[in-house]
């Protein structure tokens, strides 16, 4: 039963993939529309004033640590008038104040600002190009109720009501920025940050005050792949981020989910996203044609619909509506990306409501069972809870499932198992060799409980013609031990089963095995061995007691 949910397990984590390039890179354009005004602006101080460099660099330090309320520092500084106006600057850092404890907020190795004088009259700047450009998201230092407090009123500073209201009216034509990159920093000391490679990322008409359309190309970190973006952002709201509207369109290109313990395959995901940083609407889907999972080693198609809505400012994540398809097999999931709770290990939690009402459980085999043909054909109904903790382990160890099923019509596919199967029902139907030439299909239903590679089944009932089978016990994913003990019900009785001199000699037994209504047999057995060598028996020690 572990691994029926298994896509719900990668649809969370292709679904998380497509999510994180979208929910981090809000903070993205936030930074390179800022730096831009903020380049532009120098280039506008130098057209309206002719000063040294060294002066403008100062004022320009000076306007920018006032407007951001933040730290600033910046290498060197240069201007030229002549055949245009450029501005040319190196080493802008921009911290956070009180943020010594995190990289700066902003780093760019080098910039250059060009316009002319008529735009410059116009507050226009034509182009703006940023080179070697880092935006470092610290964790919420502050993580509290007050959440929303300013951070000058935090570190008792006066609250500056203007900060933020940069130059509102300053339009800049075309910004653009080659191997940025965006570095998410963890909330625990000494973890690796995730870190975003942004190969190229190009914004028109870029103003705080206005919508800023963008397009730009992304190397996602894990699992690996390319991620096209395409959309608008903005205007900036400075009172609260979270209000910040955003919308567009991607494209997450040959992804490879090797890098995820217990699978592998290579997805492509694509979707719309729409909103605000706080509350982003995402619809997507994602094709894996060749998704496979360790356990089983065999490869097949995948296609996955989603609507999850996003938090863009923690990447909280509600899964919505989760539609999957695989072989001829349908699941439905809803539930949660959320971050891990404080004190414990970090990462992300994955957990999903998963419903399986029209799958097949061949296809649900062919995820865990390593031989070519499947065991088992049938109708497959599942409901279950699904949780997937963070950590290095495979997928198989940290899943967690609560839940019950139902097969329906189900035939083994071993010629032998299923000749069994059938003699079972003759026998224990008490009928003759010649009688029953029709082939048995059987039902089974129970409960389970996956957690630490084990499968519990507190309660597995199977459904044969004239008998029936009671069994509770556990299996192991990893070396695939068995060991069961239960029940055998048989319409029949024990020497009803055989003919001949042994019917006669088993009427003796027949009082021992006796069901509690007087009729037909009631035989506790057990199951033991390996999936390869399961070893059935009478289980003795039950037969004398009350009840078997």
């Amino acid at each position: 039963m572990n691994t029926s949910s298994q896509p719900g397990d990668l649809d969370a984590r292709s679904r998380e993939t497509g999510r994180q390039a979208l929910r981090k890179n809000p903070w993205f354009w936030t930074g390179i529309a800022a730096i831009g005004i903020f380049v532009a602006l120098a280039a506008m101080f130098a057209a309206a004033v002719p000063i040294s460099s060294g002066v403008l660099r100062s004022r320009l330090v000076n306007y920018l640590a006032s407007k951001l309320d933040s730290e600033v520092e910046l290498g060197d500084l240069r201007v030229r008038a002549f055949p245009r106006m450029r501005v040319e600057g190196t080493s802008l850092i921009i911290r956070k104040h009180g943020r010594r404890d995190v990289p700066p907020l902003i780093a760019i190795k080098s910039f250059h600002a060009d316009a002319n004088l008529i735009g410059l009259w116009r507050k226009h700047v034509q182009h703006v190009r940023l080179d070697g450009l880092d935006i470092n998201i610290p964790p919420d230092k502050n993580k509290t109720g007050d959440d929303n407090k300013d951070t000058a009123a935090q570190d008792g500073r006066p609250k500056d009501d203007k900060r933020g209201g940069m130059e509102r009216d300053v339009i800049i034509d075309t910004l653009d920025t080659v191997d940025a990159r965006l570095i998410i920093i963890p909330k625990e000391q000494g973890k690796n940050p995730k870190i975003w490679a942004i190969h190229q990322l190009q914004m028109q008409k870029v103003g705080i005050n206005q919508s800023m359309p963008f397009e730009a190309t992304l190397t996602n970190g894990v699992p690996p792949g390319e991620i096209a973006v395409k959309g608008s952002f903005g205007p900036w709201h400075s009172d609260n981020e979270g209000d910040t509207p955003l919308e567009g369109t991607f494209d997450f290109a040959k992804a490879d989910l090797g890098v995820f313990k217990g699978i592998s395959g290579t997805l492509s995901s694509k979707g719309s996203f729409s909103g605000t940083l706080a509350s982003l609407r995402v619809n997507g889907e994602t094709d894996t044609p060749d998704f496979t999972v360790k356990v089983g080693g065999h490869p097949f198609p995948l296609h996955v619909k989603y609507k999850a809505l996003v938090d863009g400012t923690n990447g909280d994540t509600r899964l919505e509506d989760i539609d999957a398809n695989f072989l001829n097999s349908h699941l439905k999931a809803h539930g949660a990306v959320l971050d891990a709770p404080k004190g414990t290990h970090g990462g992300r939690t994955v957990s999903l409501d998963v419903v399986m009402d029209k799958a097949r459980i061949e296809d649900v085999m062919k995820m865990a069972v390593k031989t070519p043909t499947p065991p088992m054909t049938g109708a497959l109904q599942l409901n279950t809870k699904f949780l997937l903790p963070p950590g290095d382990r495979d997928v198989p160890e940290r899943l967690r499932l609560d839940g019950d099923f139902t097969l329906i019509q189900a035939r083994f596919t071993s010629y032998d198992v299923q000749g069994k199967i059938e003699e079972l029902s003759k026998r224990a139907s008490a009928k003759t060799a010649e009688a029953g030439k029709d082939h048995v299909v059987s039902n089974f239903q129970g409960k389970f409980k996956l957690a630490d590679g084990r499968l519990d089944l507190p309660r597995l009932t199977f459904d044969a013609p004239g008998a029936k089978v009671e069994l509770a016990g556990a299996y192991g994913l990893t070396d695939e031990t068995i060991d069961f003990k239960g029940r055998l019900l048989l319409d029949a009785k024990v020497s009803q089963t055989v003919t001949g001199v042994k019917s006669a000699l088993l009427k003796v037994v027949d009082p021992l095995f006796k069901q509690e209504d007087g009729t037909g047999s009631a035989i506790p057995i057990k199951i033991g061995g390996t999936r390869n060598a399961p070893q059935f028996g009478l289980d003795t020690g039950r037969v004398f007691k009350k009840g078997n």
